[in-house]
């Protein structure tokens, strides 16, 4: 669970967030839709911590793993190091645990045939893969992801699809952030329109003849 009370936040002069209200409940899927300044990465990032309101309350259950929009990947780690860094330094669990879970999840997200490369040597799609496995390692009860398609092409874009779903099946709570509305109606059972920092819409798309067309109305 989830709960965001009256979140203001603003950035000088500029009010990104407007007195959010918001809860979401555990296992489920939130799609987070909305222009370019509509506040939703800044949300993802205060419910991570990474952000602290000006004002309110956020609380949340259960340990939060965030994917970046650029991956931020280690350039000079190998893709199996990458994975491995954040569990190692933090010795949350034995080293033989976290390399069979490593390896795991390299076949899992069919990225095995990159694991001793470097993240200049990977395509788009295998960078987003290694920055899922990278945050799945740690175990996280809840998964945030700001602008997961972001530059990536319609195949890649469905890899991501069949990845979160995949996620899905595990019971792990997902919020993702994006402006492809096609994707969020895809992977969400629920989407909250932000506009202006305020929440303008929250719909099950699933209820919805044409929900894009419905969301593109309202972000009109």
């Amino acid at each position: 669970m989830i709960t965001a009370e009256k979140i203001f936040k603003s950035f000088g002069t500029c009010t990104v967030l407007n007195g959010i209200n918001l809860a979401i409940g555990a296992g489920s899927t939130i799609g987070l839709a909305g222009p370019s300044g509509s506040g939703k990465s800044t949300l993802l990032r205060c419910i991570q911590g990474l952000e602290s309101p000006d004002s309110g309350r956020i609380s949340r259950e259960g340990y939060p793993g965030f994917m970046f929009q650029d991956f931020q990947l280690f350039p000079h780690m190998t893709v199996w190091d990458n994975i491995l860094y954040a569990p190692r330094v933090r010795k949350l669990f034995p080293r033989a645990y976290l390399e069979a879970k490593a390896d795991r999840l390299l076949r899992h997200l069919a990225i095995g045939q990159c694991k001793d490369r470097y993240p200049t040597n990977l395509s788009g799609g295998q960078k987003q893969r290694v920055a899922l496995a990278r945050t799945l390692i740690l175990g996280p009860d809840i998964l945030l992801c700001d602008e997961p398609t972001s530059g990536l092409d319609v195949a890649a874009t469905g890899d991501v699809v069949a990845l979160l779903k995949s996620i899905q099946n595990e019971e792990t709570t997902i919020v993702v952030a994006s402006h492809n509305l096609d994707f969020l109606v895809q992977i969400s059972n629920r989407i909250i329109l932000l506009k202006n920092g305020s929440i303008g819409a929250d719909i099950v798309p699933q209820e919805l003849e044409d929900p894009i067309v419905h969301l593109r109305g309202l972000c009109d």
